[in-house]
């Protein structure tokens, strides 16, 4: 079964808490999709993986853009799998297509946005009553996630 984790951002942006969870998957040796549903954001997400830190960069790309298949990390606004990614993070409101079919499905919400907290609340009731494991991290005050359930 897909392990499900649920990451509720209170004290951060998306931009700022996105790049290390997605650091931590592919230290774990998997390739990643993140879908969302505005390609504004898309390609603002997009520049920001090259240049988020001075010392770093993710590796990344579009489905939009050149071999889709080939990225590590591929950020896409439809629910293809390119890239082969065990690993998906839906993010601004994107849900999953059913079944899951990854190892691993990451949902990353804005707290303070009423739209996209109803979506992973929908989410993570449907979820649970389909017998998933389900785990929900949220941010303290200095912005470090800690496991609430």
């Amino acid at each position: 079964m897909t392990d499900v984790l649920f990451y509720h951002l209170t004290e951060t942006r998306l931009e700022d808490a996105l790049p290390a969870l997605l650091e931590k998957s592919l230290e774990r040796g998997w390739k990643v999709g993140v879908e969302m549903r505005d390609p504004g954001r898309c390609e603002r997400l997009d520049q920001h993986l090259w240049s988020y830190r001075d010392d770093s960069f993710l590796a990344h790309g579009t489905d939009s853009g050149e071999r889709p298949e080939a990225q590590p990390i591929l950020l896409s606004l439809s629910a293809d799998n390119p890239n082969g990614a065990t690993v998906r993070f839906y993010i601004d409101g994107a849900v999953p297509d059913l079944p899951l079919t990854y190892e691993r499905v990451v949902f990353v919400f804005d707290g303070h946005d009423q739209a996209e907290l109803e979506t992973a609340r929908g989410e993570w009731k449907r979820l649970k009553g389909e017998g998933h494991a389900l785990t929900y991290w949220q941010q303290n005050n200095q912005g470090r996630w800690e496991k609430k359930a």
